[in-house]
Formats: structure tokens, C-alpha cells, sequence
């Protein structure tokens, strides 16, 4: 992975888990004032510091606070996580919004588990209103944490183009953990791109995942066709 693609790996997994830091700070405020009666300026001041706050406690934070240990659901906790939405940004770069190559700005993802073939995660992408942009040949860029735990390929050829407007949407499935024993890290994000040169990767909210050695799917129209399969070591 080059320099260039990890900085905005671990930019994108700091925004993140920034976020997360700040709503926990912003409710445990709000408990402690008896209703949530905190000042405006107060929560603004809370804000400001949370997202500029360089503490290794965010690092940790974003490379997913905790791992698998020795626990016997050590394999399976990843498989376990509620349908969720990555967030949307507006489309940038200036692309006039037809047909252009996707980036993961010009994108709506989002994740779901599902329990075929042992779980997985099931990655969708569909073009922002007013988008039409093309998915090159090639795999999805997926990610877990700030230090890139990157997914490797699933399938030994890279799949077609695919074009994406309106409703039509792209599939790629993820195994986040391939290893048979309790080992690996819990996340409940991953990032996305669209190919490594993707100037704005997205994250994409998962639920709680284990990731030890992740695969994924090319990109996909149909999502019976992104089954990554266990590959589990032996």
C-alpha cells in the first residue's frame, strides 16, 4: 500500500473514530447535566477540542478499540453486526456528474451482514443523485482501521466496468476474518475506495467485525455474485 493511500486511510479512520469519541462526550454530558441542558458554546468548545485533539487515545480508538483475544465467538462476532450506512459526502473534484470513473465521494454506500456461506459483510455502492460515473475494472479498496488492514482479493480475475446511475447499484462481499482460530481485532467500521488512487476513501459503518486477514469480492450487479467463501486457513 503507498505512502499517499495510507495518510488518507488514517485521516478518514481518525475523522471517524472522532466522531464517535465526540457523540459519547456530547451524551455523558448530557446525563450528567440531568436533561441534556448543556450551552451551546459549550458543546461547540467540546467539539472543537475532540476533533483537534492529535492524544494517541484517538489512534487507538480508530484501530477499533479491542481484540478478539481468546474468546471462543472470536470467529463469528464479526458476522453478528446490524444492517448500517456509510456516511454521504457531497460529490467534489469539480466532476460535472456524468460520466466520469467513480471516486468514493461520487458514492452511497453502505454494509449489512449476512450469514451465507459462514457471514460476511455485503459492501453496496450506488451513484449520489444527480451522478452517473463508471466503477473501472478492478478490486473495491477496503480497509480496516488507521493502520490499512487491507482486504486482499477473493476472486482470481478483477471483473468488468460497471456503470452506475439511479438506482443501479454495485455489490462486493467481505470476509473479514479468514483465520480458524480467536485471533484478530474488532472494528465496527471499514473504509472504501475505488481503487487505491482514490483521493477520498469513505467510511462505512459495520457494526462490530473481527478482522484477522479479510478478502473481498470484485464489484458485483448481483449480490448472489459477491459470496467471497470462507478461504479459512487449515
Amino acid at each position: 500500500m503507498n505512502r499517499t493511500y495510507t495518510a488518507r486511510i488514517r485521516r478518514v479512520a481518525l475523522s471517524a473514530a472522532a466522531g464517535a469519541v465526540l457523540a459519547a462526550t456530547v451524551t455523558a454530558c448530557g446525563s450528567a447535566d440531568g436533561g441534556g441542558s448543556a450551552s451551546g458554546g459549550d458543546s461547540a468548545a467540546s467539539a472543537k477540542a475532540t476533533a483537534e485533539s492529535p492524544s494517541g487515545a484517538s489512534q487507538e480508538s480508530s484501530d477499533g478499540g479491542k481484540a478478539a483475544g481468546s474468546s471462543s465467538e472470536g470467529g463469528t462476532s464479526g458476522k453478528d453486526g446490524a444492517s448500517s450506512s456509510g456516511a454521504e459526502s457531497a460529490p467534489g473534484g469539480g466532476k460535472k456528474g456524468y460520466g466520469q470513473a467513480c471516486g468514493a465521494n461520487d458514492l452511497k454506500f453502505s454494509a449489512r451482514s449476512e450469514t451465507q456461506a459462514g457471514g460476511y459483510i455485503l459492501l453496496s455502492a450506488r451513484a449520489k443523485p444527480g451522478i452517473t460515473c463508471t466503477i473501472p475494472s478492478g478490486l473495491p479498496s477496503v480497509s480496516f482501521g488507521s493502520k490499512g488492514i487491507e482486504a486482499s482479493g477473493a476472486e482470481q480475475s478483477v471483473g468488468p466496468a460497471i456503470k452506475l446511475s439511479g438506482s443501479t447499484t454495485a455489490y462486493a462481499g467481505i470476509n473479514p476474518k479468514t483465520t480458524n482460530d480467536n485471533n484478530g481485532v474488532e472494528f465496527t467500521f471499514l473504509i472504501a475506495a475505488i481503487g487505491t488512487s482514490d483521493s477520498d476513501p469513505a467510511s462505512v459503518s459495520t457494526g462490530a467485525v473481527t478482522v484477522d486477514k479479510p478478502i473481498v469480492t470484485n464489484w458485483h450487479t448481483d449480490p448472489a455474485d459477491a459470496v467471497p467463501g470462507d478461504g479459512t486457513d487449515n
